[in-house]
């Protein structure tokens, strides 16, 4: 006897009927949802959209000099060169805007619930699963409810976006607070730090290499849904990629490829120089300082830290 002849359980069913029944009552939420996101998606792009690209290639330019220095700012003007050269400018900035945007939601729904994973096991035992739920489902399958519910077009390609790049802001979120030594915490607390003080004072600060790991993280798999995300009209270079493909026009799905990779350095590079403690002053703290004919301070290290009250004490 075949066990499928008398074992039945028809998950797709019920799953149907949980979207209809979500369809049907809860559409007022819905919409609400779909009008937040489509405020800060669809916002961010016309504003991207509206500044000159020289102003915008400028920004970035700067903003790479500052953050990471000159040889980066470097690649960004070459890259913003190239960008305009293949007539790729406004799915780029459509890209960006997409991920930026996906991104900041993700951060704004995640963070709260990687402390609240952190200040409670309770908490962290009924979202890992979830977790490891939404880390292990296909992409293509967000785009079915994503959809569904909030039609075609940039708002569910973000929705899809989001659900998917949560899970790494939250795991380390929750890891980053959870590895603070216990010592730091219980001098915080000898010093009369209240939870809060304690947690935005002593554990976040010490977190946040671990914690800017999982934004640099929750970017790069936003920027990895830009091409499945266009399936269901987000638009931006993966709809390049993905018009390359239907046409089997190999150039044309190079080009948006070679964009996409672009925009994936930028911002990894970029998010993860707010993740690193600076050892040596910036390209701007230089330059003001060779204007205004002062010398640059000498890197001090630890072992002459050390010494110095050695010698204070002879």
């Amino acid at each position: 006897m075949n066990p499928e002849d008398w074992i039945e359980i028809n998950i797709g069913q019920w799953v149907e009927n949980l979207v209809g029944f979500i369809l049907d009552n809860f559409e007022p939420v819905l919409d609400a949802i779909s009008a937040a996101i489509g405020f800060v998606a669809l916002g961010l792009e016309n504003t991207l959209l509206a500044i000159n690209p020289l102003v915008l290639s400028a920004i970035l330019i700067l903003l790479a000099l500052w953050r990471v220095g000159w040889k980066f700012a470097v690649f960004v003007l070459l890259s913003m060169v190239l960008i305009l050269g293949m007539n790729l400018w406004d799915p780029t900035i459509s890209t960006l805007a997409l991920v930026v945007g996906a991104s900041f939601v993700a951060l704004l729904v995640g963070f709260p619930v990687g402390v609240a994973m952190a200040k409670s096991d309770t908490v962290e035992a009924l979202v890992r699963p979830i977790l490891d739920f939404m880390q292990t489902m296909p992409p293509f399958v967000y785009l079915i409810p994503a959809a569904m519910f909030f039609g075609l077009g940039k708002v569910p390609g973000t929705i899809a976006t989001v659900v998917f790049a949560m899970p790494p802001v939250v795991r380390l979120t929750n890891l980053g607070i959870r590895q603070v030594s216990v010592e730091n915490v219980e001098a915080g607390r000898a010093f009369g730090c209240t939870d809060r003080q304690l947690l935005y004072k002593v554990q976040l600060p010490l977190a946040l290499p671990s914690i800017m790991t999982g934004v640099n993280q929750t970017i790069m798999l936003s920027l990895s849904m830009v091409v499945i995300a266009s399936m269901i009209g987000a638009g931006g270079l993966g709809n390049v990629v993905l018009t390359g493909i239907q046409r089997l026009n190999v150039g044309l799905g190079f080009e948006g490829g070679l964009g996409v990779v672009i925009v994936a350095i930028l911002l990894d590079r970029l998010t993860q120089s707010f993740g690193r403690i600076r050892t040596s002053e910036g390209f701007f703290t230089r330059l003001m300082r060779a204007l205004k004919g002062e010398q640059q301070k000498p890197t001090v290290t630890g072992s002459e830290q050390s010494e110095t009250p050695r010698r204070a004490a002879s």
